[in-house]
């Protein structure tokens, strides 16, 4: 198995970082050619996922996880885990919807992605701006 990590800055504002190009640089690092590829970021309060960007749609993902995890709280309520900034308690539940890790096929040393998909990571908290993702890959 092949692994490494990448060191990603979201900064203060939520975010939805493109990793496509860094995923493809460690796939033609590795001389990659067919296998699996994990991408897992570990933290408790981020995730990754496979999806459109540069098109609005990583805005809209953004404004729907407001919608569906809003930094006041369900129903306006607060969030027990209440540590950090206010709101900070809805990014440690995005891992639950916004899964923090993902696996794709790599067919001739690239990731068998849509033709409008890109792997990301998505964070949400502002309290943490330096992000690590760790990439595995196992040759088919």
């Amino acid at each position: 198995m092949e692994t490494t990590t990448l060191a990603v800055r979201t900064g203060g504002d939520e975010r939805v970082v493109d990793l496509t190009a860094r995923v493809e640089e460690a796939l033609d690092d590795w001389g990659a050619a067919e296998g699996l590829l994990s991408v897992f970021v570990p933290h408790a309060t981020a995730g990754v996922a496979v999806l459109e960007t540069g098109a609005g749609s990583d805005e809209d993902l953004l404004r729907a996880l407001r919608d569906v995890l809003p930094p006041e709280g369900p129903q306006g309520q607060g969030w027990r885990h209440a540590h950090g900034s206010p709101g900070h308690g809805r990014d440690h539940v995005l891992p639950a919807l916004v899964s923090p890790s993902l696996v794709l096929p790599v067919l001739d040393g690239r990731p068998a992605l849509g033709t409008w998909q890109s792997v990301c990571l998505v964070d949400t908290n502002r309290d943490n701006a330096d992000r690590t993702v760790r990439l595995s890959f196992v040759r088919g």
